[in-house]
């Protein structure tokens, strides 16, 4: 018997190297979105250590836009950028990096438990987007390289 239920997948792609930072699966709880928001926002901040002025972009969700997640984002300096309303085009690269996740990973995996589903997807995160799958955008390199070599493809 697989994994029942719902999970969320809350993380964020950078611009450029789209290079996918962490996700925080858990269980599916709508009163916790913006904590899991928020929770994934510090586990990207802390790894990532962006310098100030970093451009925040999201959807229009509720869990960008409450003060914890907000006040967070302006302690770090952080611009804080929305899509338009009505326009998906805004948030096009999550998007696809959603899909990519979805088709690459979830949708051919059948996890046993959460725990399994957050082992298994950060090692794809890691081992397979990040470090192996080939991005266009950048030169078609992965964002690991691309940002070893300065932001630049070779």
């Amino acid at each position: 018997m697989g994994l029942r239920g719902e999970a969320a997948i809350v993380g964020f792609v950078e611009l450029p190297p789209e290079r996918f930072n962490k996700a925080a699966p858990a269980p599916f709880v709508i009163e916790q979105w913006a904590e899991l928001a928020a929770a994934a926002l510090r586990m990207a901040l802390v790894e990532r250590r962006p310098q100030p002025g970093l451009v925040h972009h999201s959807d229009r969700g509720v869990q960008y836009a409450s003060q914890a997640y907000t006040e967070l984002l302006k302690q770090h300096q952080a611009q804080i950028s929305m899509s338009r309303k009505g326009n998906p085009y805004d948030n096009a690269a999550c998007e696809s990096f959603m899909k990519t996740l979805k088709y690459e990973e979830v949708y051919r995996t059948e996890y046993r438990d959460f725990r399994e589903a957050r082992s298994r997807i950060g090692e794809f995160l890691e081992r397979v987007y990040n470090r192996k799958r080939l991005h266009s955008s950048l030169g078609y390199v992965p964002p690991a390289e691309f940002e070893q070599n300065g932001g630049a493809a070779e």
